[in-house]
């Protein structure tokens, strides 16, 4: 099942994707979902990011190759970091380059995994327990921040940050899927999840014992190697295999 935020009029609600038709849905899909009965072509809804999270984790250096690329060793154990909820924006939202901070601005594709249940120190058997489901996402990162700083809230935390979308897809076996990120049509990443060195029950387990996630949380999952920088105009697209694909154009943020 594929669910989208969506908006029409001055109306935001939640509804699932079935082909070119999205059909409207009562309150939040955490629950039993209850149809209101409301039909409309998706291409006249403009999707919104899938989830308004209370807090992103992300996962650095979950893939050898990216880790190597940017000279880094691999961790011992998961490295985790915060998006802040102000980043998140959805499929078709512009990223807003801020050339006034950094000249050197990245995507980073990812799979985001999505949670639907409050939960704390979920052991690694009972994770697919608290995923809703899963979403493309871009880490988009200002490089040349993250080097000066050493640490990742600055580079990592501006405004349209994290780009997430198109929808959910709750029904998914995520260990095994092809992600591909392209720049104006170029293939700049491709990867699959199997190449996780963490893989996501590992991952939900370990963030789950450091905070409580709450539904709607979003965990990214790391980047494949073949990350790069993005210029003002750019088009990046993040698609997955079994999701779909996400995409954003760069703008100037000043």
């Amino acid at each position: 099942m594929r669910i989208a935020r969506f908006s029409t009029g001055d109306e935001v609600v939640f509804g699932v994707v079935e082909g070119d038709v999205v059909s409207a849905i009562a309150g939040h899909p955490f629950n039993q979902i209850q149809f209101t009965g409301e039909r409309y072509p998706l291409a006249e809804v403009r999707l919104l990011a899938p989830m308004l999270p209370s807090k992103v984790i992300a996962i650095g250096r979950n893939y050898a190759e990216h880790a190597k690329e940017l000279g880094n060793e691999v961790p011992e154990e998961p490295l985790i970091f915060m998006k802040p909820s102000t980043s998140v924006i959805g499929d078709g939202d512009a990223i807003a380059y801020p050339t006034a901070q950094s000249q050197r601005v990245d995507f980073e594709g990812e799979l985001a995994v999505v949670i639907g249940r409050l939960c704390r120190e979920v052991p690694v058997e009972r994770v697919n327990d608290v995923i809703f489901g899963y979403t493309c996402a871009n880490d988009v990162t200002a490089r040349d921040l993250q080097k000066k700083d050493v640490q990742f809230t600055r580079a990592k935390g501006f405004d349209t940050f994290c780009p997430i979308g198109p929808w959910i897809q709750t029904d998914l076996d995520a260990s095994d899927l092809a992600l591909t990120t392209t720049v104006n049509g170029e293939i700049r990443q491709s990867g699959r999840t199997s190449q996780l060195i963490n893989d996501i029950p590992a991952l939900v387990a370990y963030v789950s014992a450091v905070m409580t996630l709450i539904p709607g949380d979003v965990i990214l999952t790391g980047t494949p190697a073949g990350v790069g920088p993005l210029e003002i105009g750019d088009e990046v697209s993040v698609g997955i295999e079994g999701i779909g694909t996400l995409t954003n154009k760069v703008v100037s943020r000043d």
